[in-house]
């Protein structure tokens, strides 16, 4: 008998998962379909699960359409995202690894008033910065897209809490081999801590690439707008052009499936060791 309940637990459990992994899957259905599929398709009342001929032409009108520069936007927004996620690995694990295990009285005190920057909402400091980026010149420059945004309150949260569980024996290894600050944490802890960077570098990976407000105020000029700006461009107040909208989308998320399938088990790994008890 409780057999039978077991397997009837395990059959309950598996088609809970089967129906909400086609729930998932809903809105990338959709793309793929309506962008394979003409104006008349997506807007006739008469749905079809896929359209009687697909429009692979779609994908060519995409990157040959004049008024959007979809090719050089995913090549910004891939740059930007590199370059940021990058930078923010860096500045924050140096923070990180200074702020646990650097001594220094006033440490809690600094890492308190990053922790307080997590709390101010972004539309507070949003018009400072413009003007600021503006008045050094760095309106639609990669410059101004990827600098203001390199420092990550969240990312320092993590390293720092990673940082404190992270063995000393290894780190006192290497000072008796005479090794200080920046080479133990270059050679020791960085290569050790891979999980927690590549967890941490995928989450800001996904969110520079998915940033728009900032793109759309700073990259001005077409040649600096980002895939997110090309997306709203489709949507005018005269026109809505369907199909290349969701042909668009369905392109602009393919880099971030790949880097997600390819990092997804480093994201919770990561996280997990990190903690936040000291």
């Amino acid at each position: 008998m409780y057999d039978a309940w077991v397997k009837v637990g395990r059959a309950l459990r598996v088609a809970l998962l089967v129906a909400l992994a086609l729930l998932f899957l809903i809105p990338f259905y959709l793309l793929v379909r309506n962008g394979l599929a003409s104006e008349q398709d997506i807007t006739s009342p008469d749905w079809t699960f896929f359209p009687a001929t697909l429009h692979w032409s779609n994908v060519r009108e995409l990157f040959e359409d004049s008024t959007v520069p979809m090719a050089r936007s995913l090549y910004n927004s891939a740059l930007i995202a590199v370059l940021t996620t990058a930078g923010t690995l860096l500045l924050a694990s140096l923070a990180g690894y200074g702020l646990a295990r650097i001594p220094y009285r006033h440490a809690d005190h600094v890492f308190y008033a990053i922790l307080a920057t997590m709390m101010v909402p972004a539309a507070v400091t949003f018009v400072p910065s413009f003007v600021l980026v503006s008045s050094l010149g760095w309106i639609s420059t990669l410059r101004g897209l990827i600098v203001p945004t390199l420092f990550s309150a969240f990312a320092c949260f993590v390293f720092r809490q990673y940082f404190l569980g992270f063995p000393k024996e290894l780190e006192d290894a290497a000072r008796v081999d005479g090794l200080g600050h920046w080479r133990t944490y270059w050679l020791i802890v960085v290569p050790n801590s891979r999980p927690v960077f590549a967890a941490v570098g995928t989450i800001v990976f996904i969110g520079a690439w998915n940033s728009f407000l900032w793109p759309l105020v700073i990259g001005q000029d077409r040649d600096a707008w980002t895939v997110q700006v090309a997306l709203a461009s489709f949507t005018t107040s005269q026109v809505i052009r369907l199909h290349e909208l969701f042909v668009a989308a369905a392109v602009s998320i393919v880099p971030l499936l790949v880097v997600f399938l390819f990092f997804q088990r480093w994201i919770v790994a990561g996280v997990e060791r990190s903690g936040i008890d000291e």
